[in-house]
């Protein structure tokens, strides 16, 4: 490792296959957690390049626990994290929604490190139980219509600096890297990235895969739609800026989507939520993600209509029902 961080320490950049091996290496537990939190804090310093995240992910893949969904056409909603605002669990409450639908969803996600809940905490506050048995997970697909992906279940270099990052406790590469390294390598992404220049990075190696994809950054700061302000939605057939206003909504309050202090708190937020007792900001931030979501998976399907089906699947409560039975199996 001394040799890596001379050469980064000296403003070098890493290439693919050093980036790949340095992975490797960490998930090999062959790092004490100073080097690893040295090498991590390298790219707080400065940005990280194409060819260092396709390396690291290129990694991840490799060495991942692997699931083979592929007679499902899933879709994986998830966000880098890491972008400070503490907002409740608006993905993970997304996912559901989109599985209330009947589309099946394979979520990749793990604890908080930067936030007061992710999506692991909830899941585990709700009494759900990670697993990395295809067969279980399979299951879970076929009777409820969505599975969870624990990150570090699948991931040994993620758990490997697990201590680390969370004694950091900022956010590291490995919240850029996570949503491109859903073991189940799912047919569609929808993908939120705390700045532009993520987003801009997962674009360009997005584009040349065989996957539908949408990656979202609102543009103060949010890895999802907040309605807070407009935001950047990047597809394989281009890029624009979508405005609240744009899809019939109205702005909203920061305060308003506030997860709370604690696990506890955010998940009494959620399960008042998904209960279909949520304010309006609340509800239309994840009805509109979930329609988002539904367009990647079928572009031909209009905004208004797939807001529809998600408001259906909220206060039809299909999405409760979903994470009731997902919790019970």
């Amino acid at each position: 490792m001394k040799a890596i961080l001379d050469k980064l320490y000296n403003h070098e950049r890493l290439s693919k296959s050093e980036a790949t091996q340095v992975l490797k290496d960490i998930a090999a537990e062959k790092y004490n957690d100073a080097h690893l939190a040295s090498f991590m804090t390298v790219f707080m310093m400065r940005p990280i390049t194409a060819e260092e995240l396709s390396g690291f992910r290129d990694a991840l893949k490799e060495l991942a626990i692997k699931v083979d969904f592929s007679d499902y056409n899933t879709i994986d909603i998830v966000g880098t994290g890491g972008d400070g605002k503490n907002t409740f669990n608006i993905s993970t409450l997304t996912s559901f929604i989109v599985a209330g639908t009947g589309q099946k969803v394979a979520k990749h996600g793990n604890y908080s490190v930067s936030s007061q809940s992710g999506s692991s905490d909830m899941l585990e506050s709700f009494g759900y139980h990670f697993s990395n048995d295809e067969s279980i997970l399979r299951a879970h697909l076929e009777e409820t219509n969505i599975c969870f992906l624990h990150a570090p279940k699948f991931h040994p270099a993620m758990k490997a600096v697990s201590s680390a990052r969370k004694a950091l406790a900022l956010k590291t590469f490995f919240n850029m890297l996570g949503p491109l390294v859903n073991p189940s390598s799912p047919q569609n992404h929808m993908l939120g990235t705390f700045n532009l220049e993520t987003a801009r990075l997962y674009n360009y190696i997005l584009q040349a895969e065989d996957t539908n994809y949408g990656i979202i950054h609102s543009l103060d700061g949010y890895d999802e739609i907040s309605l807070t302000s407009g935001f950047k939605f990047f597809t394989k057939n281009g890029e624009q800026v979508i405005n609240p206003e744009d899809l019939g909504q109205k702005r909203i309050q920061q305060s308003a989507i506030f997860g709370g202090n604690s696990v506890a708190e955010a998940a009494k937020i959620f399960k008042i939520i998904i209960d279909g007792k949520g304010t309006d900001a609340q509800n239309n931030v994840v009805l509109t993600n979930a329609a988002f979501a539904l367009t990647i998976v079928n572009e031909t399907k209009s905004f208004e209509t797939a807001f529809e089906q998600a408001k259906a699947s909220l206060f039809g409560l299909k999405a409760k029902q979903t994470l009731e039975k997902l919790v019970q199996i």
